[in-house]
C-alpha cells in the first residue's frame, strides 16, 4: 500500500474509477455535492462517520480508507513541526502503553 495521495485525492480517484457522479456519492453520504467536492479538493475534511459508507460504495477495504483518512489528519497536524518524526515515534510508544494499560484494567474488572 502507498499513501502518497491525500484522502480527498483518493476519494476522487475511486469515484471516477467507478464512473460515479459526485451528486450520487454525495447523496449516498447524505451530504451536499459541494461539500464532497471540497473534500475531494482538500478544502474540507471528511468525518470518521463517512468511512464505512465510502468503503461500501467504492467496494474497498474499510481499513485502507481509515488509514488514509487518519494519516491525513495526523500529517496536517504535524506538517509544520520540526520534530514531526520524533512526535510520531513518541505517539507509537504511547499507543502501546495505553493499550497495555487498558488490557491490565480489563483484567481487573472481573
Amino acid at each position: 500500500m502507498h499513501f502518497k495521495e491525500t484522502f480527498g485525492e483518493l476519494i476522487r480517484k475511486l469515484r471516477e474509477k467507478r464512473g460515479l457522479p459526485i451528486r450520487k456519492v454525495a447523496a449516498y453520504l447524505d451530504i451536499d455535492p459541494s461539500t464532497l467536492s471540497k473534500i475531494e479538493r482538500n478544502e474540507r475534511s471528511a468525518n470518521r462517520e463517512m468511512i464505512n459508507n465510502l468503503a461500501e460504495i467504492f467496494d474497498v477495504d474499510v481499513e485502507y480508507l481509515l488509514i488514509n483518512f487518519l494519516s491525513d489528519k495526523i500529517s496536517y497536524d504535524l506538517l509544520n513541526e520540526q520534530c514531526s518524526e520524533k512526535v510520531l515515534q513518541a505517539a507509537e510508544e504511547k499507543i502501546k502503553y495505553f493499550r497495555s494499560k487498558l488490557a491490565q484494567q480489563s483484567k481487573l474488572k472481573l
